[in-house]
């Protein structure tokens, strides 16, 4: 697979001089202005440079223009942002970071966090008084260690009930109490008579550690009417632990595994190289062919990659494959995105993918972290003065056929939302959406009364979600 090859365009080897721009004086912006490092990143390997007309070669004809205009932003950030690409359609997902360090520890799987993740949801008949569901319980953390579960709802923090206005700032403190409550439906899956949300009096004091994520979260071989199926819950691409997840698909090849459920409802991407390896995981009868391709702006086009399915992990084993011609992705729609939409979107020109569950992110494009230094892509050179890094959109991805992931995301086969009253335990075969999926593989209507019951439509709100947590990245 050819490798993004090092930049050694004329303008980049000395990156701090401003020898691109034409019929400009033998002045050089300081290498420690920021504002020049981002400026001139951005000129070189944006994805939408060519829409952005300040991104253009001609834009400045001297110098002084130049420092101007970098100088008439209050800061990198707002320099930064005023480069992006309709950011509040296309370009939702670049970012600048003032550590880099922190940056590099968030995309090996590495954060701040007490384990719980969650869903926020409407209180009955309120509009702005809201309650949360524990979505996920992270293995080995904080979290886990108290015993939570999946499916357990809390009203308060700290004794304050939550709302519009203040749980933001209460979930993001290191250290909290977290107060449950118990959800009356009166057994109906109407929400005009549902009980207020009530405070049960069980609580539990959570601090946020510094926490390694390994992504590869449940597997199960599930044995139903005969058929031996594979679920995996898998939670981010991360390469740190690809062997993880390669031996994950050795259980399931040993198993004798025939039929396979991904649980991607909560991923938010990753590396591409890993995305590449776990469709070579689920085949193994493409070797060699042409999995997904990326394609780089007029700066980069040389650099445009094919990922080919494989039979082996760079520096590791064997791949274990299970050669199917089926499988079934679960998706929520706004979690399940980048390398994730890469994996369902690569896949289908093969075999065929069915996913239940809720439209997809809507993310086609992958990224990058660029350093201040001379070849941009690595941090060993960076300019030692700051450690600002820019996430920036560098390349699109498609399949095979060149089809991208649609900005609108991918539509699920199957139409399923989780419901706050019915989540379920994550593996069992009872949980609605890996339920619809065993009732799919296996022709039967088995699923029929789960699904009627997580059919119960609650107001739910739309989380905040970082760009980080969306990214695909290139290693």
């Amino acid at each position: 697979m050819k490798k993004v090859k090092i930049l050694l365009l004329v303008c980049l080897v000395a990156f701090s001089a401003t020898s691109c721009f034409d019929d400009m004086d033998d002045n050089i912006i300081a290498s420690e202005d920021i504002n020049d490092f981002a400026w001139k990143a951005m000129n070189f390997v944006y994805l939408y440079k060519s829409e952005i007309p300040d991104l253009s070669d001609s834009r400045f004809t001297t110098t002084d223009e130049y420092t101007d205009y970098l100088n008439s932003y209050a800061s990198t950030e707002a320099l930064f942002e005023s480069l992006l690409y309709l950011p509040n359609e296309i370009d939702r997902f670049s970012g600048i970071y003032s550590n880099y360090f922190d940056l590099q520890n968030a995309l090996s799987g590495i954060s701040l966090s007490n384990g719980i993740e969650y869903n926020m949801y409407y209180v009955p008949g309120s509009e702005t008084e809201i309650f949360g569901a524990i979505t996920l319980v992270l293995a080995n953390s904080p979290a886990e260690n108290l015993g939570l579960e999946r499916g357990q709802i809390f009203r308060a923090i700290n004794d304050n009930n939550l709302t519009l206005n203040n749980y933001v700032d209460l979930l993001s403190s290191t250290s909290y109490t977290i107060n449950f409550a118990d959800y009356n439906d009166n057994g109906t899956p109407d929400t005009s008579d549902d009980d207020t949300v009530e405070l049960s009096g069980i609580n539990a004091s959570l601090t946020k550690v510094s926490y390694s994520e390994n992504p590869v979260h449940k597997t199960e071989v599930l044995n139903v009417d005969g058929i031996n199926i594979g679920y995996l819950m898998y939670n981010g691409f991360t390469i740190e632990f690809d062997d993880n997840l390669n031996d994950a698909f050795g259980e399931f090849r040993a198993a004798g595994v025939s039929e396979l459920v991904i649980d991607l409802r909560y991923n938010g991407g990753g590396s591409v190289q890993t995305a590449a390896y776990l469709g070579s995981m689920v085949t193994g009868q493409f070797t060699g062919e042409i999995y997904s391709k990326l394609f780089y702006n007029e700066n980069l086009a040389s650099n445009d990659t094919d990922y080919l399915f494989t039979n082996s992990i760079d520096g590791g084993g064997s791949i274990n494959s299970l050669n199917l011609s089926k499988v079934y992705v679960l998706t929520t729609s706004n979690r399940t995105a980048s390398a994730s939409e890469l994996v369902i979107n690569s896949l289908k020109p093969y075999i065929e993918v069915v996913v239940i569950g809720e439209n997809t992110v809507g993310k086609t494009q992958a990224s990058r972290t660029v350093y201040d230094s001379p070849t941009l892509f690595s941090d060993t050179e960076a300019n030692p003065s700051h450690t600002y890094a820019l996430q920036p959109l560098i390349a699109k991805s498609t399949n095979v056929n060149e089809e991208l992931v649609p900005s609108t995301g991918l539509v699920p086969d199957i139409v399923l939302s989780e419901s706050v009253n019915n989540l379920g335990i994550l593996g069992d075969i009872n949980e609605p959406l890996l339920a619809a999926a065993i009732s799919h593989l296996s022709g039967s209507s088995r699923s029929s009364n789960l699904t009627t019951e997580a059919s119960k439509v609650i107001k739910q709100l739309s989380l905040p979600i970082s760009a980080l947590q969306q990214d695909m990245q290139i290693d």
